[in-house]
């Protein structure tokens, strides 16, 4: 597997993720509360092909589902079901399209409603952990430096971080090498090279970061049943910095 895109197919998954960004602003602007997690899937794939992409979940190692709906305490991978997302709920909105081949990769968690003071500072930590991920992203550092920035940030601020979760890299497949935990050691892991694109995505929890798997049976929930709160950007590592591709 080629880890580096040339500009050509950068450019190509810029335009995917341009078409990703816009449907995942619009489902967003749709989870409010009365509504269920099934119509927010149902809504996401019908933009995805409206504007010419097809969904890169769908199908993906069984999955039946255009978006991964996550619900409080899930963390990632949630079914889209009959489930009312209500007042005060936090669902984690995953979602990916292929365009041209090429595939990219987007979550953001959203209120629904009005959420709880704990609620909303989880989802600023988490968002901010991806910020700060972003912005050490660069050739010539390692997935464990870009890991360590995130898991120090997090920790610090009393939450934790998922380890058994991490991003990945990103292109003809969904899923590529290398990995990307939200974690790890500085100067470890592996080297990023201009021209790589990977994945970015902080998995944050309230309480401990221990996993189990959902009541659906595909996802992952926290273990003790606390908060989780998950956001996530496609980026091209770059010969100055990095470049996100999942922006409108």
């Amino acid at each position: 597997m080629n880890l580096i895109k040339t500009p050509e197919e950068i450019a190509i998954m810029c335009e995917g993720g341009k078409i990703l960004a816009t449907v995942l602003k619009e489902v967003e602007k749709l989870a409010q509360p009365g509504i269920t997690t099934l119509e927010l899937d149902k809504a996401a794939e019908s933009l995805i092909l409206k504007l010419g992409a097809k969904p890169a979940f769908k199908g993906y190692e069984g999955f039946p589902f255009s978006l991964c709906a996550s619900v409080n305490e899930d963390i990632v991978h949630g079914y889209p079901s009959s489930r009312v997302l209500k007042e005060g709920d936090i669902v984690g909105l995953d979602l990916g399209v292929k365009y041209k081949g090429y595939n990219t990769d987007m979550a953001v968690t959203v209120a629904i409603g009005e959420v709880s003071f704990e609620a909303k500072r989880l989802m600023n930590v988490t968002k901010k952990a991806l910020r700060l991920g972003i912005k050490k992203a660069r050739a010539g550092i390692t997935t464990g430096d870009v890991g360590n920035t995130i898991q120090r940030f997090v920790e610090d601020q009393g939450f934790g971080v998922v380890r058994d979760l991490v991003g990945h890299g990103i292109g003809k497949e969904v899923h590529e090498e290398p990995q990307v935990p939200n974690y790890g050691d500085r100067h470890q892991g592996t080297v990023l090279k201009e021209g790589m694109v990977i994945c970015i995505e902080p998995m944050v929890t309230q309480g401990s970061h221990q996993i189990k798997r959902s009541k659906d049976g595909y996802g992952y929930a926290t273990k003790d049943g606390l908060l989780s709160a998950h956001f996530e950007h496609t980026l091209a590592i770059t010969h100055d910095g990095c470049k996100v591709l999942t922006e409108v």
